[in-house]
């Protein structure tokens, strides 16, 4: 493997990077070790950045839309060509396995430009009704905020639809895993997008966050993280009215039924819990069992979860790596000695780093058994590899289960295909899989309740970046 991507110099502003002289440190979780050092930005170059995008707004949204998706598309194919320094950027940066930086942290983004790409040469920019003309148009000045769990593939879900809508960007990515950032910045010049559409500013949530959240010129926000920060987000952006858009967090449930093919779904649900050691706002940390098949389904957990090797993340074996900082790292351990400390049955790992793993962001990928589900664990976001299994007495319980948290952001349902079917619409939640459903780049994905508001992917996501006017004739 060769070196990670090389310190960031400046931001991206107007096209060109913009030097400056305070920086932060990014450390690969895995060694502790410096790895970049990246622009500390403040209010002044978050106005900078939007003043650029403002000037640059009428020329792009004037370009007609199939010519915005071409850029898109030229994207799309850039990312592909970078896809093995985007890789090894984002193992180095946030701990991800690199064979899982390969197949999802570049895939994803490249086949998410692609399909937004298609989506804008049949989505309907004009409609008659009756007298009146439907004009969709773009909002202006978008300001997007991402995290790092998977720090491409977040705004790639953002500026695909953002620029295909003929809006501009200013964008701050996650302070932990900020490296992609330069390389889609160089991508889309190279694409052919006209300086000033997109801007990159480093830095903070509580100083570049803030400023983005709300500043006059910004005519959005889209942004992805914690339920804490989106409510922040919300409450800061609220002062200039402007429209947001809240992909937060999750505590998705495998809900398994009698009739149910056990093992598959549990090998599924295990998948679910534990991908990107289990930072993943979509994941399934809850597993649901009818409580005569609770032990069945342990042993069946338990078996499944010794194929998750934790190990350094360069390594091609790897299927989980570290935490994506130490700071992460202590609280998914705090929330495993909870978990314990609570009554709850551990029936695999456990508190403390995994043997012979003593340095770096490592945990134990845990399971615990016959967990309350009121219970702390079983309630809270705890973004890591702890799998919660919760047993119920009948269909009613599990639907009241899994539908009796905070959250509402995924979910998955297994068992006979029309009656998961029916248990999967009374879930109140945005996405549910029934029996290992394929994703669908083109079907809508956000949140209930404290999981968010708004839509990504497909028309529902281009949507998202759209003013509607009518125009009476």
């Amino acid at each position: 493997m060769t070196e990670p991507t090389p310190t960031a110099t400046g931001h991206w502003i107007d096209g060109a990077v913009v030097p400056v002289t305070g920086t932060m440190t990014v450390r690969n979780p895995a060694t502790g070790e410096i790895v970049a050092r990246v622009p500390a930005g403040t209010a002044d170059d978050v106005d900078r950045a939007v003043t650029a995008a403002r000037a640059a707004f009428p020329g792009w949204a004037a370009i007609a839309p199939a010519e915005r998706a071409a850029v898109v598309r030229r994207v799309g194919a850039g990312l592909r060509a970078r896809g093995e320094e985007i890789a090894e950027a984002i193992t180095a940066e946030m701990g991800a396995p690199i064979s899982l930086s390969r197949s999802a942290q570049v895939g994803f983004p490249v086949l998410v430009a692609e399909s937004f790409a298609a989506l804008a040469e049949d989505f309907a920019w004009t409609e008659q009704l009756g007298n009146s003309l439907v004009v969709r148009e773009p909002i202006g000045v978008v300001g997007a905020i991402t995290p790092w769990n998977f720090p491409l593939q977040q705004i790639m879900s953002k500026l695909a639809p953002a620029l295909i809508a003929g809006n501009t960007m200013v964008f701050k990515p996650s302070e932990v895993a900020p490296l992609t950032a330069r390389i889609l910045a160089e991508v889309t010049a190279e694409a052919g997008l006209p300086a000033g559409v997109f801007n990159v500013v480093y830095g903070t949530g509580p100083v570049v966050g803030e400023a983005i959240s709300a500043h006059p010129g910004i005519d959005m926000i889209s942004f992805t993280g914690s339920t804490r920060a989106g409510r922040r987000i919300s409450a800061v952006a609220a002062g200039t009215v402007k429209r947001v858009a809240l992909e937060l967090g999750g505590k998705g449930a495998s809900l398994i039924l009698d009739d149910a093919d056990l093992p598959r779904a549990v090998e599924k649900g295990v998948m679910m819990a534990f991908a990107n050691g289990g930072q993943v706002c979509g994941a399934w940390p809850r597993m649901l069992v009818p409580a005569s098949r609770h032990d069945e389904v342990v042993r069946l957990a338990v078996a499944a979860v010794a194929q998750y090797t934790v190990g350094e993340p360069t390594d091609e074996t790897t299927r989980i790596g570290p935490m994506a900082s130490e700071a992460h790292r202590e609280k998914v351990d705090g929330y495993i000695a909870r978990g314990i400390a609570d009554g709850a049955e551990l029936v695999h790992g456990g508190p403390g780093r995994p043997a012979g793993l003593e340095r770096g962001a490592y945990v134990r990928p845990t399971i615990f058994a016959n967990v309350d589900p009121r219970s702390v664990i079983a309630q809270e976001e705890i973004f890591g590899p702890v799998l919660t299994i919760i047993p119920y007495r009948d269909e009613d319980e599990a639907v009241e289960i899994a539908n009796g948290t905070p959250y509402g952001l995924t979910s998955g349902v297994f068992g006979e295909p029309e009656h998961a079917l029916s248990v999967a619409r009374r879930l109140r939640a945005g996405q549910v899989d029934v029996n290992s459903g394929q994703w669908n780049p083109l079907a809508p994905f956000g949140g209930y309740k404290q999981s968010g508001n708004g839509r990504e992917f497909g028309r529902y996501g281009l949507e998202e970046f759209l003013e509607t006017k009518s125009i009476q004739r």
